[in-house]
């Protein structure tokens, strides 16, 4: 599969939001309390603009096929960032990009001088959980910071 990662640009805003909403209603995972009903969903390039702060697109033939982010962890340490809004279409799961897009975004989380990265999920997310611990996540009793997510039940941290 020919993909590419890259920065989001504002033209790629209301696809995302779609990529993201689609896995949701496919998933038939709850709405309220997640990424689904998060307010700045429709203009994600405009929230990541901090210097700490990054979210990649990926790409296919000009299609957009998912895509995941690092952002500062709100009511944290400092130097713990958050794995945010890591969704992939259903033709782009399995395929490895998974593996390679959060890579790059632990990367920049590493240069940008973050210590932690910190996510939360669904429990039924057990693909994501899979790939979260072979990259050296580790599950947590509860959760760190305020992510708005009320909804997800799952909490890991990895060591950057």
């Amino acid at each position: 599969m020919n993909y590419i990662i890259r920065e989001i640009e504002s033209k790629d805003n209301l696809k995302i939001a779609t990529v993201i909403r689609n896995v949701f209603e496919e998933l038939d995972a709850p709405k309220a309390g997640t990424a689904y009903a998060d307010p700045h969903l429709n203009i994600l390039f405009e929230v990541y603009q901090a210097e700490n702060e990054i979210y990649f697109i990926v790409e296919m033939d000009g299609t957009i096929l998912g895509g995941c982010g690092i952002g500062y962890l709100v009511e944290a340490e400092f130097k713990i960032c958050e794995l945010q809004k890591m969704y992939l279409a259903k033709e782009a799961r399995g395929k490895g990009i998974a593996k390679d897009l959060m890579q790059k975004c632990l990367s920049f989380a590493k240069q940008v001088g973050y210590d932690k990265c910190y996510i939360e999920t669904l429990p039924f997310m057990k693909d994501a959980q899979k790939l979260y611990v072979k990259s050296g996540f580790n599950y947590i009793d509860g959760p760190i910071g305020a992510t708005g997510h009320n909804a997800c039940d799952v909490f890991m941290i990895k060591d950057l």
